[in-house]
C-alpha cells in the first residue's frame, strides 16, 4: 500500500511513468534512509511520540534492515514507491502498528534530503580517499623521474625543457585545487534538512538539533523553506567538484594517451593494462585512458544536466527532481573507478630515460642558451637575436644540461610544499565526526539523547 493511499488506485500507466526508475535509484539510499529513520525515532521519543519500548523494538529491526542492506539482502517491493516506503513496510509487518509511527513530524521530501545529504557526504568521503591515492601515486613518481628530461610544449610545439618529474608534480598540485573544491561540497552537504517536513516545517515540536548531532551534521539547514530548496543545488554544487576532478583525470589520460603512442614514445604503460587489435599483432592500446578520458569528460557535463533539470523551479517541492537522482548517484562510482584506474597504471608507468639523445628535441634548449648568454652580461634581446640566426643557419649547438632552481621548477620540483597543501586540505574535512555519529547510532547500545 502506499504511503499516500487514499482508498482509490491509480492508472497502471501513470504509476509505471511517476515512479520511473526510484526503485533502481534509491538502492543507493537504502543504508542512509535507515540511519536517518534511526535518528528521528530516537528524537520522537523524547518528544512523547513514541515510548521507550516502542523507540527500542523499531532500533533494533532497523539495524537488523541495515545490515541486510549491508549484505546484499534488500530489495523495493512492486507495491513500494520508494526506499522510504519499503521500510516502513518492513517495520509494519515485524512489528505491527509501532512501524506506522515512524513518519509523524517528516515528509518523504525531507526523508529524501535527508538520504541524499547522508549518502553524498558518504561518497565525497570515498572519492577523497581516491583523489589522494592517485596523489600519492603522482607524488611518488614525480620524485622518482626528477631528473628525467621530457620537451614541454606550446601550441604542440617543442618549446622548452619541462621533466617527468615536473609533468606528474602538476597532476599532483592540480588535486590539490580539486580537493579543496570537494571540502567546499562537503561543507554544504553535512547541515542537516531534517525536520523541515515537506518545506513548511511541523505542529510536533521536533528538536532538529538533536537530529543534527545523532547524524553527526556540522549544523543544520535553518530555514525548512531553504532546507527543500537546498535539494538540486547542492547536487548541483557537489557535481561541480566532482566535474574539476575528473577535468584533471581527463587531461591526464589524454597526455597519457599522446604520451605512449609511438610518435612520442615517452612513457610505456603496463602491457596489462593495455588491450589488443584483432588484425593487427603489434598493437598495446591505451584503453583504459580513452575509457577515462571519454567517462571524466562526460562527468564535466553533469552540472549543467542538473542545473537544466531545476534551474526554472520555483521554491517548494516538484516532481522534476527525482530525476537528478538518475544523473547524480551513479557518478561516485564512475569518477571513484576511474580514479583507481589511473592510481593503478601511474604506479606501473615507464618513462623513456633517453628522449634527449633523440636530436628532433635540440631546439629547446635554445632559451637556456639565451639565459645563459645574458648571465655572461649580452642584453637579453641581442642573446635572443644571436641564438636565433644560429638556428636559421643550422649553426645551433644544444648544450643539454638545465640549471632551474627556483621553487616548482624542474630542479626544485617542491614535492614536500605539495604534499603538506594536501595534508591540510584533507584534514580540514573532519570525516571522523560522520564517522562517530553513524557508528553510534549502528551499536546496540542505547543512543545518548540529550
Amino acid at each position: 500500500m502506499k504511503l499516500w493511499d487514499k482508498g482509490y488506485n491509480i492508472n497502471g500507466e501513470i504509476e509505471r511513468f511517476t515512479v520511473g526508475r526510484d526503485r533502481e535509484m534509491d538502492l543507493y539510499l537504502a543504508e542512509h534512509d535507515v540511519l536517518g529513520s534511526m535518528a528521528h525515532i530516537t528524537m520522537l521519543e523524547t518528544i512523547g511520540l513514541l515510548e521507550k519500548d516502542e523507540l527500542q523494538a523499531l532500533l533494533a529491526e532497523l539495524r537488523k534492515i541495515h545490515a541486510e542492506i549491508k549484505a546484499g539482502n534488500f530489495e523495493i517491493e512492486p507495491e513500494s514507491e520508494d526506499v522510504h516506503s519499503q521500510v516502513e513496510l518492513m517495520l509494519t509487518r515485524r512489528l505491527g502498528d509501532m512501524g506506522k509511527k515512524i513518519h509523524s513530524g517528516r515528509s518523504r521530501n525531507d526523508q529524501v534530503l535527508v538520504d541524499l545529504k547522508l549518502f553524498t557526504r558518504r561518497q565525497l568521503k570515498l572519492v577523497a580517499d581516491d583523489v589522494l591515492a592517485l596523489f600519492s601515486a603522482l607524488q611518488q613518481q614525480s620524485e622518482r623521474y626528477k631528473d628525467v628530461l621530457m620537451p614541454g610544449y606550446t601550441h604542440l610545439q617543442v618549446a622548452m625543457p619541462s621533466s617527468f618529474g615536473l609533468w606528474l608534480g602538476a597532476y599532483a598540485e592540480s588535486l590539490v585545487d580539486d580537493m579543496t573544491f570537494l571540502q567546499a561540497a562537503f561543507r554544504m552537504t553535512n547541515r542537516n534538512p531534517l525536520g523541515s517536513a515537506a518545506g513548511y516545517g511541523s505542529s510536533f515540536p521536533l528538536r532538529r538539533q538533536l537530529t543534527t548531532d545523532l547524524l553527526g551534521f556540522d549544523s543544520m539547514d535553518y530555514n525548512v523553506v531553504y532546507a527543500q530548496m537546498g535539494r538540486g543545488k547542492t547536487e548541483r554544487n557537489v557535481a561541480f567538484a566532482l566535474a574539476s576532478i575528473a577535468g584533471t583525470v581527463a587531461k591526464l589520460a589524454f597526455d597519457a594517451c599522446l604520451f605512449n603512442s609511438q610518435n612520442f614514445a615517452f612513457v610505456r604503460l603496463p602491457k596489462e593494462c593495455t588491450t589488443g587489435s584483432s588484425i593487427m599483432p603489434h598493437k598495446k592500446n591505451p584503453d583504459v585512458f580513452e575509457l577515462t578520458r571519454a567517462k571524466c569528460n562526460k562527468l564535466q557535463a553533469l552540472p549543467q544536466q542538473i542545473g537544466l533539470i531545476m534551474n526554472n523551479l520555483p521554491s517548494g517541492y516538484f516532481r522534476d527532481l527525482q530525476i537528478i537522482k538518475e544523473v547524480f548517484l551513479p557518478a561516485f562510482d564512475e569518477l571513484r573507478d576511474c580514479l583507481q584506474m589511473a592510481a593503478y597504471i601511474i604506479e606501473k608507468i615507464e618513462v623513456n630515460e633517453h628522449l634527449m639523445d633523440d636530436p628532433r628535441y635540440d631546439l629547446m634548449f635554445s632559451v637556456e642558451e639565451v639565459n645563459r648568454r645574458a648571465t655572461e652580461g649580452v642584453p637579453f634581446r641581442d642573446a635572443y637575436r644571436q641564438v636565433g640566426l644560429e638556428i636559421e643557419a643550422g649553426q645551433f649547438k644544444p648544450c643539454k644540461e638545465v640549471h632551474h632552481t627556483h621553487e616548482g621548477s624542474i630542479g626544485n620540483l617542491c614535492t614536500e610544499q605539495i604534499a603538506a597543501l594536501m595534508a591540510q586540505v584533507v584534514s580540514d574535512f573532519h570525516f571522523e565526526k560522520m564517522d562517530a555519529a553513524e557508528a553510534a547510532l549502528l551499536q546496540s547500545a542505547p543512543i545518548s539523547q540529550q
